[in-house]
């Protein structure tokens, strides 16, 4: 079967298990309802096994559009085969915070483009692209276990700045890329909460949720139980 003839497929499958009923319900939680189909993450796994990585599929899944679809483009893409013209193209797509985080986490975090490309969006003006610099900060702190602190501390700047951004779906990506980042180890956490501490003297409402927010849970005893330990077993 040609990889159109799989899209095709694959297209026609997704329209069977529509459903108008979660539509209205993913709205509700900002998720864009226009070409969505209302489709479960378990519903699309089976297909993402089934076709594993593909970037010709992939790409003829993104251009249709349709929600469940690019999330499926996400899955199946490869990251060395992704180039910086492909991540700018998909991010001015990027409609919705899923689909966001969804190609940052499975995808452009995985690509040798990554950190360049937190540092760039990070400063972007459109909501989810701004969006998508902090998401793939966050991955990078989670995945890319042998980054250096250097290569964390570099998006510090970026961090306040993004800080006094009171878009909802800005302001909790600088959260989360935050808190992230200050869970790697003791050194990052310090450095942290040090910087959550400078952002919670901005003159923004924005700024002081993201620093009370973050602060709560580094300074918390589950969180310092668990990089005690970490650095304990590393020496």
């Amino acid at each position: 079967m040609s990889n159109r003839d799989q899209c095709n497929a694959i297209i026609a499958h997704l329209q069977t298990r529509a459903n108008p009923h979660n539509v209205a319900g993913m709205a509700r939680f900002g998720i864009n309802p226009d070409h969505t189909l209302g489709i479960s993450i378990a519903v699309l796994r089976p297909i993402v096994k089934e076709t594993g990585k593909n970037q010709e599929l992939s790409e003829m899944l993104w251009q249709s559009q349709i929600h469940e679809a690019r999330i499926l483009a996400a899955y199946i893409g490869m990251p060395g085969r992704v180039t910086e013209e492909q991540m700018e193209r998909w991010a001015l797509d990027f409609d919705s915070w899923d689909i966001c985080d969804q190609c940052c986490s499975n995808l452009f975090s995985l690509t040798v483009f990554a950190y360049p490309k937190a540092l760039e969006w990070s400063h972007r003006k459109e909501e989810f692209v701004k969006r998508a610099g902090y998401v793939l900060m966050t991955q990078l702190a989670v995945k890319d276990k042998k980054a250096s602190n250097r290569q964390f501390e570099q998006f510090f700047e970026a961090i306040i700045a993004g800080s006094s951004d009171r878009r909802n779906f800005v302001k909790k990506a600088v959260n989360w890329a935050l808190r992230q980042i200050g869970k790697r180890n003791i050194v990052l956490n310090q450095k942290a909460i040090v910087l959550a501490r400078e952002i919670q003297k901005l003159d923004s409402p924005a700024a002081r949720w993201i620093a009370a927010d973050a602060l709560r849970e580094l300074t918390g005893p589950a969180v310092q139980a668990k990089l005690k330990g970490l650095s304990l077993r590393a020496n």
